[in-house]
């Protein structure tokens, strides 16, 4: 299993160098005085980066993403680009209040934080888990809690499990350095309500996004946008 993971990542690593150099054989070198001249090279590899990551993590059966919540540690909830994305995050799945701890899908909520409510809610066409301030279905915490070694359902816990998720994402990095834009771009995946997602619900503008990010404290990057 170990030996085709690692061949898989090689054919996969290649085929990604090649993507990127041809996409980046059609990215435009005109100087722009707002960004680095760089910058479109950079973002190409960076996708063709991602792309790569997402293979090679669907055939290890998520070790990928696994491997990269267990680095996230508790501390990383002090970097305040972490809290304002965070902010970001709850605005669009609307549990920006102090009761979305404890808020399933469609506004009710649930008692206990032993653990997900695991309750079932079927509304407005959808039947989801998803449940707590990330809006977070059963399975996904469920993978979450065993990576990270979480014990409840607590808003800490909450917390640092979206952290992970983020980790999870390949994002964690770009949150910490202020590239908003980029991470918002990858994050899309993970929530629903984000700009760019790609589930066809309802989301938040990425002017909406970057507003709420800045009043929360969030700081961007010069080079911040994808």
């Amino acid at each position: 299993m170990r030996t085709s993971i690692i061949l898989a990542a090689g054919v996969v690593g290649v085929a990604a160098y090649v993507a990127s150099r041809r996409q980046a054989d059609e990215v435009s070198y005109e100087p722009d005085v707002s960004e680095p001249e760089s910058d479109g090279f950079d973002s190409v590899l960076s996708d063709a980066a991602t792309t790569a990551m997402e293979f090679i993590d669907s055939a290890s059966g998520g070790l990928v993403k696994v491997s990269a919540m267990r680095t996230v540690a508790p501390g990383v909830l002090g970097d305040l680009n972490v809290q304002a994305m965070l902010r970001v995050i709850r605005a669009g799945e609307g549990t920006a209040d102090d009761g979305g701890y404890r808020r399933l899908f469609g506004g009710g909520t649930f008692e206990s934080l032993a653990d997900h409510p695991r309750i079932v809610v079927s509304k407005s066409g959808y039947r989801t888990t998803a449940a707590g301030a990330y809006q977070m279905l059963s399975s996904t915490w469920d993978e979450t809690k065993a990576a990270m070694g979480l014990r409840d359902f607590s808003p800490a816990s909450q917390d640092l499990a979206a952290v992970g998720r983020i980790a999870a994402r390949g994002a964690l990095a770009d949150v910490i350095a202020g590239r908003f834009d980029k991470a918002v771009k990858k994050l899309g995946g993970e929530w629903a309500s984000l700009p760019g997602s790609p589930y066809g619900q309802p989301t938040i503008s990425i002017d909406r996004a970057r507003s709420i990010y800045a009043m929360s404290g969030g700081a961007f990057s010069e080079t911040q946008t994808a």
